[in-house]
């Protein structure tokens, strides 16, 4: 990190982000319905762990090392969250831990000392879940859902629990996505979607119309998948798919700009599940585009055009490799992948990671850069405007999501093992 760097960044969160956001150097495509609006110029922080602009405070709800109530160890490096109505009427909140096989000392076990449960019991990744009281925004307990899970990094909310993506593909065993129940009150056995593939994967996000899954892949030459239930009775009995650009073999979309728009169609995948990371491999030489590592994914339901689409992120994508935001268009047309933002100035948007929308339909983005990380908010013009920016260290931003009512954010600190939960003005 360059000092000089960093205070340009947080030029642009404070005094100067007015002006900053009227001259934001990134390109962005002015068609379809998003809503938002601006914040206004963030504030620092007294205690120096997320500043926000006016209005906005914010809860510590979790800390990596504490114990929870099942006795377990809080992992560290929270990742990837959504927040689910429970049965009793209070918000679940599950968390993924993206720990590696070496970090040892960050998963919620000793060495030796994994539940019985555990996929692998010598992986210290895996998912969390905290229950919340809807009126205070308090925690009233937590505990571990799943164990021995290597990575685990995004993932997504379905219909059937949580999903939990690992990133994991060069590992043996690993590099799968999990469904995890939101109403466990203990650690579970691994349920394995094997249909999913198995490569690095990212995130997953679900069409509701269809039960079709959209899977990224974090890798500089991924591709995008989907899976397409044969029944939705039995929704992960189907086919994986790859996204391939219609009449262009193996087209890159690296240099993609905003407003770029290509029809796309998609072509099977064989081998779901090989024995080495090689599944991308196979799509491309089906003619399958690349992504330059695929992360955050979210499906969005535009109240305006009465449409479902496809948002997701390509982290180190665009001209300048510092990011892009895609949406996928479907329709009985056939499928559009569109650029809706390329990022020309990593101090605008440096390296786009999860994302989500709030039920008032404004997009969020976190930031995954080198210098400090935002949380940027996409307002009804197409501009990125900062909402939020980690004061405590460089540590990037991850999992932001919102409570089922639109009141409360909860957002990670992912290096330094917190959860906060923001609440203000969002509506």
């Amino acid at each position: 990190m360059t000092p000089v760097a960093w205070d340009r960044r947080r030029f642009l969160a404070g005094g100067g982000a007015t002006l900053a956001a009227c001259m934001v150097p990134i390109a962005i495509a002015r068609t379809g319905g998003t809503r938002g609006r601006s914040f206004g110029p963030l504030r620092p922080d007294h205690e120096g762990i997320l500043d926000l602009p006016p209005g906005f405070s914010y809860r510590v709800i979790g800390r990596a090392g504490t114990p929870m109530s099942d006795g377990w160890r809080a992992p560290a490096k929270p990742d990837g969250m959504a927040c689910f109505s429970g049965r009793d009427g209070h918000w679940v909140l599950m968390r993924n831990h993206e720990v590696a096989p070496h970090d040892t000392s960050l998963g919620p076990f000793q060495v030796g000392a994994a539940p019985a449960e555990a996929f692998d019991g010598a992986a210290y990744g895996g998912v969390t879940r905290l229950v919340i009281d809807p009126k205070s925004a308090q925690v009233i307990s937590s505990n571990l859902v799943l164990a021995g899970t290597s990575r685990n990094c995004a993932g997504g909310p379905s219909p059937w629990g949580w999903l939990s993506c690992e990133e994991a593909g060069d590992e043996a065993g690993h590099g799968y996505v999990f469904l995890c129940d939101v109403e466990a009150p203990r650690v579970r056995a691994p349920v394995r979607l094997g249909g999913y593939g198995r490569f690095n994967h990212e995130a997953a996000a679900i069409e509701p119309s269809t039960d079709i899954a959209y899977l990224t892949e974090d890798r500089p030459d991924g591709c995008l998948y989907r899976f397409v239930p044969t029944d939705r009775r039995a929704p992960f009995v189907g086919r994986l798919q790859a996204l391939r650009v219609v009449g262009v073999d193996g087209a890159s979309t690296r240099d993609w700009v905003a407003g770029q728009v290509a029809d796309v169609e998609w072509v099977d995948i064989d081998e779901p599940d090989p024995r080495d990371d090689t599944l991308r491999r196979e799509a491309q030489g089906k003619g399958a585009a690349t992504i330059r590592r695929g992360e955050g994914i979210w499906y969005h339901r535009d109240v305006v055009l009465d449409r479902g689409e496809i948002w997701f992120t390509a982290t180190e994508g665009g001209p300048a490799g510092t990011g892009q935001i895609f949406r996928l268009l479907r329709g009985p047309g056939g499928d559009r992948l569109e650029v809706v933002v390329h990022s020309d100035d990593a101090a605008m948007l440096d390296l786009p990671d999860n994302v989500t929308f709030s039920p008032g339909g404004q997009l969020f983005v976190c930031e995954d850069g080198k210098d400090g990380n935002f949380l940027r908010a996409l307002t009804s013009d197409r501009t990125l405007v900062p909402f939020a920016r980690g004061a405590l260290s460089p540590s990037e931003l991850a999992g932001v999501c919102f409570s089922p009512d639109g009141r409360v954010m909860f957002v990670n600190l992912q290096h330094d093992g917190l959860t906060l939960a923001v609440t203000g003005p969002f509506a």
